[in-house]
Formats: C-alpha cells, structure tokens, sequence
C-alpha cells in the first residue's frame, strides 16, 4: 500500500492519496480499521503533509459518543455505535447476516485508484471496494461482494457508493418528473434525517432519482463547489441522503427485491457504478467534467463517430398512416430542406395500425410495402440519405403473431391476469429463448437491409416483475452488446418514452438518447438545460416538432423552433411539405447553419450563460477558439429593454470577433456585426440584444482573433 509515513504511536489513522488531473482524495483507516474519506477537491501540492492535513480535519469527539466514535465511513456498517443506514444488508436462509468487516490483504490506494479489501471471515464475506479516477476527473465507484461462506448468501442490498458528504455540501439539487416535463430541478437544504428517491419500474424511470448534486448554498452556473452523483444503471435504483447532528452521508445503489441476488459459496456480485464529479465552479463545471467522462470513457468509440446527420423522423408527420409512397414523399421533402437520415418510426412492421397490435412480429408489412421495404431503403439512399427504423423489441402485444405462438415469453405471474402498459406486455429477457429469438430477429433485419439507425424505445414500465429486474437490465446488455458486435456501424437510440432510460451504462451501448417526447421549444429548453449538465450535446436527440405542438398545443415560430433544435442533434419530426414556403425556407437555413457550426456544436465545452431576469435561457459551446451561443426568451420581458447577455468563459484578454449567422431570419442585433469586443467586456458587461417578446431566439457566433481555422 502506498502511503506517507505516519507516527503510528501518535495517531489513530494512517492517510493515503489518490490524484486526478485538478483533484485530490485522501483516505483514512480509523483505530478500529474503518475507512472514511478525509478530504475530496481540488489538487493538493504534492508534498502536502496528510497526517497534518488528518489530524487538521479529524471531527472532534463530543457528548453522548460511544468511547470510540463510529462516523459515517466509505463503507459504513452496523454496530458499534453507527446508527446511520448500513451500506449493506445480507441473509444466511432467513437469518439477517451481522458482519465486522475490516482491512484485508491486497488494498491498494496508489496513483489514480484505490482498491480497498473488507473481510470478516467468520461471516464468511469479502467486500470489494474500486474508486478509481478517469477523464475529466471523475470517479467511478463500484463494490463487490464474495461469499466466502460454505451456504448461500443472499444480497438484499450493496451500495455502490457511500459518501459522507464535505461540511460545505448542505444543500441538494435533485431532479423529478413525468412523461413530456423530464428533469425538473429542485433544490433545497439538506434536511434532517433519511430523504431520497428509488424506482420500481424496471428502469430509471422519470422521477430523476438518479442524478444528484450535494452542494453548498450558493452554487450557480458559473460559482460554487459541488459534487454530481450519478448510478449508471439501467433499471431500478436507490438514493439515500442521511443528515444527523454529525453530518450528511450519501448512498446510492441499484434496488434489489429480497430474494433477486444469491451467491452460492464461491460466487460474487459485482454493483454497477456510481459516477461522481467533483467540482468548484457552479454548474459549468459539471458539465464539463461530466462531458469530458463521457465522451472520452463511456460513449463507444467516440473518437470515430462521423458527423451527426440530420434527421427527418416519421412520427409527426404521419404517425401510423403509412405507406412506401406517402413516406417516398416525405423523404423528398425531407431531402429539400437537407435532412440526411431518414427515420420510419413506429408503424413499419406487420399488421400494426394503432398502438394496440403486433409488437414482437418484426417483419415489413407487406401492404404498406408491396415492394419490400429495400425498395424504400434504396430510394432513401438515391437522395443521398440513410435510413433508420424504429424499434421496440423487448415489448409485445398480446395481439400478435409471437404472443400467440408463445405467451409465457412475458413477465407475468401463473395464474393471475396479466396487466397492459399501452396495450403491451413485457417479454422475459432473462429466458434465454427469449433473449435468442430477439437477436435473430434483428441479427435478420440488420442484415437483410441497409439500415444505418434504430431508434430502440421502451414505453412500459417493468411489472410484475417479481425480482426479476437486475436479471432483465442484464440480459438487455447482453442483448445489444451482441448486436452491436454483429452489426459495428449501426448507431442505436435509446429512447423510453422520451427520457424514461438515460444512463451512462446505456449509453456506453449507444449513440443517442430521447431527453422527452416532448418537442416543444420552449419545454426543450429548460428539459435540455437540465439535461445538459450530464450529457453532451451530441446524444441528445433535439427535433423540430409541429406547430402547434401536439402535446403543449403551443404555436412557436419556426426560428424560434430551430434554433433551439440546433443545440443537440439536430432532427425534424414534421412533414416540410405541410409547412409554408417560409417555414421551410428558414427551417433549411437554420439546417445549414448547423451544418455549418456542428464541430463546434459537437466537441465542445458547454456552459450555461447568467442572465439578470427571469424568463431567458442561454447555452454557449466554446471549441478551439470558436463558439456558438444561443439566447432565448419564453415570456414577454418585465421591462422594455432585456438587460446584456453576458458571455461567460472567454479568456478575457483575448478579442472576439462577434457575427450573427441568422440575423437574415431575426431582428437587427443592434448593430453589433463583425465587431471586435474582448473577453473580458463580453464577460462582465455583455452585449444588449433585442429580447423583450416571448419566443425570442438570437444565435451568435464569436471567433477568437487568432483562431487559425
């Protein structure tokens, strides 16, 4: 084990470091072999004294104490004076299983990691501890469990992370919502006692539960320290905050029914990660840790994804009355406005008509493709367009041709009746019958035609699932892993109703998610916002929808619509045919412009612009002395004149040179057009533009004077 020499006799603990690039951890084993986390932030030199810096930050013993205290650990377990929530619980047959784990042979805290060993070898457990850091400074935490007993050991709950929060962490910024309003922050102090949130759908679901940020009082887009938490899990979790008189402790698992994980003598179980950023300047700073790990250690192969083609989705515009010359039709008038992928969503495949019929026969429905579906494929491609296809595969309705022919393939209970989630049931991935005959069915399509995308949904909720969710999350894995490994070029979404499954374990398996189904503008916003502080822009699928907006009824402009559209991966889900001349006209111009602009859009830092009133949104992306900003305005503004957008995050001693890529679609920006203005001024005064009316959207593009190109 790595360490700073201590004086043993003096003190009752003995530090250890792990560093980042900009971060720094030190641990600390406690008199009775206990590991807790003494410091977490920013870099120390590395000649820092840790047994000074121990015995600065040690808590001081109090009143009504046991003799010994027992804090909140890293690994906090029941006993000995711990009164908290333990980060485990276990059972031998019918028995809870107490333990008295301590430091093992083979603990390692070096370098970037720590790998700390736990046994108690009376109860016959080992415990696994892995922190390590990757890019961007984040930390992923994941435990292991081994049953070193000769009798089968039942895991009812482990965390994967547990971490007493820092002094200055006081307040939360937790997440909620529903279908077509995902990501709604809210913050508040930490309160007393057990506060938290968990699913039981089978996924994340979206209540948000599983994003987090402990933080102090203060932060804010630009300030502040923080810690993001994330599981990146794809079905149920748990997320428990603690607050006592000692502190604040933070626990987050993946949720396990009673009965779902039994280790056989031998066996292990391995949790999912938990991901946590570290930071000191507000929410910008997530983002761009959070970013930085994403495209640099979890989407797959990130490095060599092409451009982000634009889309043009069937939804909206035709919903389920299709057929190959309606959508010939809509994929000319996609190729106008210069869509370059197009997408058949739900509808393609045999005998579906409505919502109620048919999932689970994945074939082409010979009526609405007399000519087999190729034929569409190879007009799509004509146009210079590739083409995409919906797909709900772990779905199926009871009416249809592979419910009939097998219905115990769903999840149901013998017995009993079997309740719908829009008209469908679940199939039972964990069969391993079932899990074969999916991959044969799209191993098949996959390989019969030239399809570049499929846009993967989820629209039900897990149930019954009688302990079968880890069991479910694991064979959905596996399932696209092997066809991922079969078919490398095809770029999968994730999509669950919108954001009902956004995870950083689905997403090291995809290309894309579906923040909402909601594509109204002014939701997307703040939805994207929100989003945005976990993912890049890159995999959010972000689409100009109709107007009005079928589901808020609202009526937006259309550049106003496409703007917004722009900052993600950029899509249509409308019928450009349908639009006026204008519409289309403006919508192909913004499409071009993204064009244009999407390396910087795509590879970027991302930052939050401040505003001064109420009502105003803004996104910057800065990439290689580059950078697009766009500022917008929902409501009509209090006063006559909108205060200056001030543009964050520029060096400030550097000019920019400041155009308006769209202004031919907008009102005047006061003028101000291939100006010069510092970063500093653009910072700290900012720049007035005209922002009063609601559905106000401005697009500038700022170019450092030497930037190269």
């Amino acid at each position: 084990m790595a360490s700073d020499p201590t004086d043993g006799d003096a003190l009752d603990c003995y530090p250890y470091r792990i560093d980042g690039d900009a971060i720094t951890l030190v641990f600390g084993l406690h008199i009775d072999e206990s590991l807790y986390l003494r410091y977490i932030g920013g870099k120390l030199p590395d000649d820092e004294q840790l047994t000074a810096l121990d015995v600065a930050l040690q808590p001081r013993r109090h009143g009504s104490q046991p003799d010994v205290p027992r804090l909140a650990t890293i690994w906090p377990q029941a006993g000995r004076g711990y009164l908290g929530l333990p980060a485990m619980a276990l059972r031998r047959g019918d028995r809870l299983l107490a333990t008295y784990l301590t430091l093992a042979a083979g603990t390692l805290i070096a370098g970037r990691s720590a790998h700390l060993v736990l046994e108690d070898v009376a109860a016959g457990v080992r415990v696994t501890i892995d922190w390590r850091i990757t890019s961007g400074d984040v930390v992923r935490a994941g435990t292991t469990i081994e049953n070193l007993g000769d009798t089968p050991l039942a895991v009812d709950r482990l965390a994967s992370l547990a971490l007493p929060l820092p002094g200055w962490a006081t307040h939360a910024t937790r997440f909620h919502g529903r279908w077509a309003g995902e990501m709604h922050e809210a913050t508040a102090p930490i309160p007393y006692g057990r506060s938290g949130g968990e699913s039981r759908g089978g996924r994340p679901g979206f209540g948000g539960a599983n994003w987090l940020i402990a933080h102090e009082g203060g932060l804010g887009a630009v300030q502040g320290r923080g810690i993001a938490l994330h599981l990146a899990w794809s079905g149920d979790h748990e997320t428990v905050i603690e607050r006592d008189a000692d502190g604040a402790t933070v626990q987050i698992s993946a949720r396990l029914d009673p009965g779902e994980i039994i280790l056989a003598p031998g066996e292990s179980f391995t949790t999912p990660d938990a991901v946590m950023a570290t930071v000191s300047g507000g929410y910008n700073a997530v983002r761009h840790a959070m970013h930085a790990h994403l495209r640099a250690d979890v989407l797959p192969d990130h490095a060599d994804w092409p451009v982000r083609r634009v889309h043009l989705n069937s939804w909206e515009a035709v919903a389920f009355d299709m057929d190959d010359m309606r959508l010939a039709r809509l994929a000319d008038a996609g190729y106008a406005i210069g869509a370059e992928r197009f997408v058949v969503d739900d509808g393609w495949f045999a005998g579906r008509r409505d919502d109620t019929t048919s999932l689970g026969d994945w074939t082409p429905d010979p009526e609405r493709f007399p000519k087999g579906l190729d034929r569409l494929i190879d007009y799509v491609g004509e146009l210079g367009m590739d083409f995409g296809l919906w797909v709900e595969p772990e779905m199926v309705s009871p009416d249809s041709g592979l419910y009939r022919a097998h219905p115990d393939w769903c999840l149901h209970r013998p017995g009993f009746d079997r309740p719908t989630q829009r008209h469908q049931l679940v199939l039972d991935l964990a069969r391993p019958e079932v899990s074969e005959h999916l991959y044969q069915v799209l191993h098949t399509l996959l390989s019969s035609h030239r399809i570049a995308y499929l846009k993967w949904d989820h629209n039900r909720d897990l149930f019954p699932n009688d302990g079968a969710g880890h069991a479910q999350t694991l064979a959905l894995y596996a399932l696209i892993d092997r066809l991922r490994a079969a078919h490398p070029k095809v770029e999968i979404e994730s999509c669950a109703s919108g954001g009902g499954r956004i995870d950083y374990a689905m997403l090291s398996r995809c290309h894309r998610v579906w923040p909402s189904d909601n594509n109204d503008a002014i939701d997307r916003l703040r939805i994207n916002q929100a989003w945005s502080l976990f993912l890049p822009p890159e995999v959010m699928g972000n689409h100009v929808g109709p107007s009005p907006n079928p589901i808020t009824g609202r009526a937006l402009p259309m550049a106003f619509r496409a703007k917004v559209a722009m900052f993600g991966h950029m899509g249509v889900e409308a019928d450009p045919a349908a639009m006026s001349e204008e519409d289309r006209a403006v919508l192909a111009a913004h499409i071009a412009c993204y064009k244009h602009y999407r390396e910087v859009l795509h590879h970027g830092a991302v930052s939050e612009l401040m505003f001064d009133a109420p009502g105003l949104f803004g996104t910057m992306i800065e990439h290689n002395g580059r950078a697009l900003a766009l500022v917008a305005r929902t409501d009509m503004a209090d006063d006559y004149n909108a205060p200056p957008v001030r543009i964050p995050g520029l060096q400030p001693d550097m000019r920019y040179i400041i155009t308006f890529p769209l202004a031919d679609f907008d009102d005047p920006p006061n003028g101000v057009g291939n100006w010069a203005l510092s970063g500093r001024m653009l910072g700290e005064a900012g720049l007035v533009l005209p922002l009063s009316r609601p559905a106000t959207a401005h697009l500038l593009y700022l170019e450092r004077m030497d930037f190269a190109g």
